[in-house]
C-alpha cells in the first residue's frame, strides 16, 4: 500500500550522505514581509538579509539551492524597472542562488471576485508580477517555478454568493491565464483557508475546475495550510476527519490520502511547512495555518514523512512533477528568524523531505 511505502519512513541520515539532487531546495523570502511592517507589528526584514540568511546555511556542506520571492515592497517593487530586476537577478547569483516562484501581490487594492475595478487591479498585478518572472528566467537565473496567486476575496463575502463568485473569481483566473500562458508562465492558486473560493478542499477542486486551464493554472499545496482542509476550518461541510480527532495515524492518513488524490493532479508548486494544528494571524494578515519552527515538539506533522503525500503519487511512486520545493514559515518573531541555527533547521528538514521523496537526475 501507498501507506506502507512512506508512512513511518523517517530518516536519520547525515547531509553529507545526501544522495538525490531533486527537487532543488529554497527558502522564501516573506517570512521577512508577511505580518511585519503594519501598526502594532514587528518591523520588516530587509531582502539582502533575507538572502544572506539563507546563503550562510550548510548542514554538512549542503545549502539551499535557491529562493521564493513576494514581489512587494520593501523586497522587489511590483513596478520595478528592467534594470532593477538585473540587479536583483545578480544580487541573487552573487549568493550562489536562483529563483524559482513568485508571489504576485494581489490582496491590498484587488480581488479575482470583486468589483470590476478591483478585478481589473487584481489582474494588473498578475500580469506586473508575470513580467518580472519571466526577465528572471530571461536572465538566466530562474530556471523553474510559477507565479502564486490568491483570489483576494474573503471567505464571507463569497459566502454572500458562492456560485457566482466563484464563477467570477474563475473567470478573472482565466483573464490572468491567458497573460501568463503568452509569456510561457503558469499560475498557482495557494491551498489556504482564508481566502474564498480556496477555503476548502472542495471548493479549490471546484474553482480550478470552472476556470479550466489545467496547464496553466494549477494548485499550489502548502503542508502547513492545505492540511487544515481535512479539519474543516471555515467549511465545516467539508471536514474529511472525525470531530473528536487528535492527529491519531490511521485518520491522518485516510484523510491525507483523500486531500492528495483529489488537489495532487493539480499541484505545480508545494511549500514544505509545519503546523501544530491551529491558525494564526499577525499584523494585518489574516488568520491560517499556524506556521511552526522545523523542530517544533508541538508540530503536527512528520516534515519528512508527510510530504510524501504530495511528492508521490497514489500508488507511491515519486511523480518527480516538482523541480523545486520551498519551504514556509512565516509570522514567526524577527528575532527568531535572525537567528541562523533557525534556517539550518530547516535547511536539514528539507533535506531530509529530497532523501525521502526525491531523485537524481
Amino acid at each position: 500500500m501507498f501507506c506502507d511505502q512512506f508512512e513511518y519512513l523517517d530518516i536519520t541520515m547525515n547531509a553529507t550522505n545526501a544522495t538525490n539532487n531533486f527537487p532543488k531546495l529554497h527558502n522564501a523570502m516573506w517570512p521577512g514581509l508577511v505580518g511585519k511592517g503594519s501598526p502594532g507589528a514587528e518591523p520588516f526584514i530587509d531582502l539582502d538579509t533575507m538572502l544572506d540568511m539563507t546563503a550562510k546555511a550548510d548542514v554538512g556542506g549542503v545549502k539551499f539551492d535557491g529562493v521564493d520571492l513576494f514581489l512587494y515592497n520593501p523586497h522587489t517593487d511590483i513596478d520595478i524597472s528592467d534594470d532593477g530586476i538585473k540587479a536583483l537577478a545578480s544580487k541573487i547569483k552573487a549568493r550562489g542562488l536562483v529563483v524559482g516562484s513568485v508571489v504576485a501581490p494581489v490582496w491590498f487594492d484587488a480581488s479575482a471576485g470583486g468589483d470590476e475595478k478591483a478585478r481589473a487591479a487584481w489582474v494588473t498585478h498578475v500580469r506586473k508580477a508575470i513580467r518580472i518572472a519571466k526577465k528572471l528566467r530571461e536572465l538566466g537565473v530562474r530556471p523553474y517555478g510559477v507565479v502564486r496567486i490568491d483570489s483576494a476575496t474573503s471567505v464571507t463575502a463569497w459566502d454572500k454568493a458562492p456560485k457566482a463568485t466563484t464563477k467570477l473569481i474563475a473567470q478573472t483566473f482565466r483573464e490572468a491565464g491567458r497573460i501568463a500562458k503568452d509569456n510561457g508562465e503558469r499560475l498557482a492558486a495557494e491551498g489556504e483557508i482564508c481566502w474564498g473560493a480556496m477555503h476548502s478542499w472542495k471548493h479549490m477542486v471546484d474553482l480550478l475546475e470552472e476556470t479550466g486551464m489545467p496547464k496553466v493554472v494549477g494548485f499550489q499545496a502548502d503542508m502547513s495550510h492545505t492540511h487544515l482542509y481535512t479539519l474543516g476550518f471555515n467549511a465545516e461541510a467539508h471536514r474529511i476527519v472525525p470531530k473528536n480527532y487528535h492527529y491519531e495515524p490511521g485518520e491522518f492518513h485516510k484523510a491525507m490520502t483523500k486531500l492528495t488524490d483529489a488537489l495532487r493532479p493539480w499541484t505545480i508548486d508545494f511549500h514544505v511547512a509545519q503546523n501544530d494544528g491551529s491558525v494564526f494571524g499577525s499584523g494585518s494578515h489574516e488568520k491560517t495555518g499556524r506556521h511552526c519552527l522545523a523542530t517544533d515538539p508541538k508540530g503536527k506533522l512528520n516534515i519528512a514523512r508527510d510530504s510524501g503525500y504530495w511528492l508521490r503519487d497514489g500508488k507511491g511512486k515519486v511523480t518527480k512533477k516538482l523541480k523545486h520545493i520551498c519551504w514556509d514559515g512565516c509570522m514567526f518573531p524577527n528575532e527568531t528568524l535572525m537567528k541562523q541555527q533557525t534556517w539550518n533547521d530547516i535547511l536539514a528538514a528539507m533535506i531530509q523531505v529530497r532523501e525521502n521523496h526525491g531523485w537524481r537526475a
